[in-house]
């Protein structure tokens, strides 16, 4: 007999036993024993700790979804045996799987590969976890001559390697699954994308299905229907209905044009964000968008990015558009000599960089080439950390809020327990970092989850995740140490015994990417933006030419109170105009007739909620200035 605690409760059960047997809980798909990962049919063989895992959770989805996957591969070598499976991986929301085919899947073939899944469900095939010898799995991968799944398996380091069989079909897979076909109740085939293998554009471009998949028929309803919403939000389509931005092939993937509407609202963005900035006491900066190859190599960068840069050939040496801001800041910082006296010192820029990504990576706003980030640098002294950080976050809320971003997820990501020689840095530095990122969330009163080995190898860090109006996840806000730059370029100040210290640098960005920012912003208020960042506040529309004069005399009026206001006089008719400006999402459109002429009055729309009335042109004033205010 072995004892498993389970629940906080303490029972015996014979040796060799499968967790299966201790349940009774269908929704329980996986489970933790003694923290891993494990199939329901693992026998249980010490004295263990148990924790069972259903769909509810993030670790239950990953699982659940990735057994779709497999079912998924199943169906597609059953209907197209020629074609070669590569990865099937599960993802934030939901799955895919890549495979190499003589011609594209088709519409039409993703309704066959649907049937055939519900075969195989209804068959309640078993997964069944077996493992071999290294060589031998290479062995059988090349008998079956599926070159991606040999290319993976020689990437392993490990001797041994599992496998995942169900029936006639055995894929590469650590685990766990779910225990058999079956556990997928319902699910859905969702589109055909083009995706080169190991994202390398020198590799071949394989055929990528994408699907999700619930335990329950509800859930998958709810899903498709925020997907159809998701659809009527997406920036790219948004982007081009409403003039904002455009991306030309001819002038190269991942580079975006604003139009003037567009240019506009990224430009309200940036003066609010300078303004902000200025008022809690951060000095701007700007710097080139080009330097010296040589000093991406002092910073490490060329190191770590050189395939993400472009490198350009100047008078027989290499300069590099920039794909960071942060030496260039610390260029800045190191132009004079500091004192102790002069800390905390806080640059921010605007600063456009350019990384070279993967085309099949981009996508409009949200992954391009040609970025704005919002970075900012903080060099302090150690015991000015934690109250530093406060105030980034202090600021960092105050700017999410105005934007209509009251609800968020924030992670702490910190470094690895026993990888620690990954990481640059001392102990005592990681911990006095580490120490004062959880001191000032706690101040705060911020709730975080602690994410163990995300760190990046030269800091800890705060992410904010931004919730838009469909509760999507979006990244935005990130807050880091840096143990990597201040040894390399030596970054000190000088203490009041004059001794030289090295000095603390904290790197944050509030918006993170400005153009993902702004595809975030499109999406959440499906391109109708508040009053204060509309890029065309007020139309004028007078109903015959026989109001343009007094339609222009509003229009005047309403210039000289600063507001942003476009005249349609054109000779279309009034219903069209009308529909032409609440496709354009404009906030307020006020109409002039022989009545309003009469009165000196205005008629007025607002978007989404149509006509609210006649007024004199100060009520509507007030009006604006109410709702104004109520974004401030």
């Amino acid at each position: 007999m072995v004892k498993v605690k389970l629940k906080r409760k303490n029972f015996k059960v014979e040796k060799g036993s499968c967790i299966s047997d201790l349940i009774t809980d269908k929704k329980v798909i996986a489970a933790l024993l003694n923290g891993k990962l494990c199939d329901l049919s693992k026998e249980i063989t010490n004295d263990c700790q148990l924790e069972l895992i259903n769909f509810s959770s993030d670790i239950g989805k990953k699982i659940y979804w990735h057994s779709a996957s497999h079912i998924m591969a199943m169906a597609v070598k059953s209907l197209f045996p020629e074609a070669k499976y590569a990865i099937g991986p599960a993802i934030d929301q939901g799955f895919y799987y890549d495979f190499d085919t003589k011609r594209r899947f088709s519409p039409e073939d993703l309704e066959k590969i649907e049937k055939k899944m519900v075969e195989i469900i209804a068959k309640n095939i078993p997964f069944e976890r077996i493992t071999m010898k290294k060589e031998a799995v290479i062995e059988f991968f090349n008998r079956r001559e599926e070159q991606y799944k040999v290319e993976l398996v020689k990437a392993i380091p490990d001797p041994e390697v599992t496998l995942y069989r169900n029936n006639d079909f055995i894929d590469l897979c650590a685990g766990p699954h779910v225990p058999n076909t079956g556990y997928i109740k319902t699910f859905k085939l969702l589109s055909i994308a083009g995706a080169y293998w190991r994202g390398d554009i020198d590799q071949p471009m394989l055929s990528r299905i994408y699907g999700i998949a619930f335990p329950d028929n509800k859930e998958l309803k709810a899903y498709l229907k925020k997907l159809e919403e998701a659809k009527q939000r997406d920036h790219r389509r948004l982007g081009t209905e409403l003039e904002l931005y455009s991306i030309f092939e001819q002038a190269g993937s991942g580079l975006v044009y604003w139009h003037p509407k567009g240019a506009l609202v990224k430009r309200l963005i940036e003066e609010y964000w300078l303004q902000e900035h200025i008022n809690v006491g951060y000095l701007i900066v700007s710097t080139p968008h080009i330097a010296r190859g040589h000093l991406w190599h002092q910073s490490g960068h060329y190191d770590f990015y050189h395939e993400h840069m472009f490198i350009l050939p100047v008078e027989n040496e290499e300069y590099i558009l920039k794909p960071m801001n942060c030496p260039g800041h610390i260029l800045i910082y190191k132009s004079k000599v500091r004192s102790y006296k002069d800390l905390p010192l806080k640059y921010a820029e605007l600063g456009q960089v350019y990384r070279n990504e993967l085309s099949g990576t981009l996508h409009g706003l949200l992954r391009v080439r040609g970025i704005t980030i919002d970075d900012g640098h903080i060099f302090c002294q150690p015991s000015q950390i934690i109250d530093e950080l406060c105030k980034v976050l202090e600021l960092t809320l105050k700017i999410l809020k105005k934007f209509g971003f009251d609800h968020y997820k924030i992670e702490l990501s910190v470094r690895g327990q026993h990888n620690k020689e990954k990481y640059l840095g001392s102990d005592e530095e990681w911990m006095r970092a580490e120490k004062g990122l959880v001191s000032a969330l706690d101040k705060m009163n911020l709730e975080y989850t602690r994410k163990q080995g995300e760190a990046v190898f030269y800091g800890p860090k705060i992410d904010i995740k931004l919730l838009d109006a469909l509760g999507r996840e979006w990244q935005a806000t990130t807050i880091q140490f840096d143990f990597n730059l201040p040894k390399r370029f030596k970054i000190e100040y000088m203490d009041k015994d004059g001794q030289h210290k090295e000095v603390v640098a904290i790197h944050r960005a509030i918006y993170g990417s400005l153009e993902r920012f702004i595809g975030c912003l499109i999406e959440h208020y499906k391109g109708a933006f508040p009053l204060w960042l509309s890029p065309v506040q007020v139309v004028v529309m007078p109903i015959t030419n026989k109001q343009n004069k007094y339609a222009n005399k509003v229009l005047k009026r309403l210039l000289k109170h600063k507001l942003r206001v476009e005249l349609n006089d054109k000779s279309e008719k009034m219903n069209y105009r009308i529909r032409e400006a609440e496709v354009q999402k404009a906030p307020y459109i006020i109409i002039v007739g022989k009545r309003e002429v009469d009165n000196t009055t205005v008629s007025v729309r607002k978007h989404g909620k149509g006509d609210i009335g006649i007024m004199k042109l100060k009520d509507f004033l007030n009006l604006i200035k109410k709702d104004l205010g109520g974004n401030d």
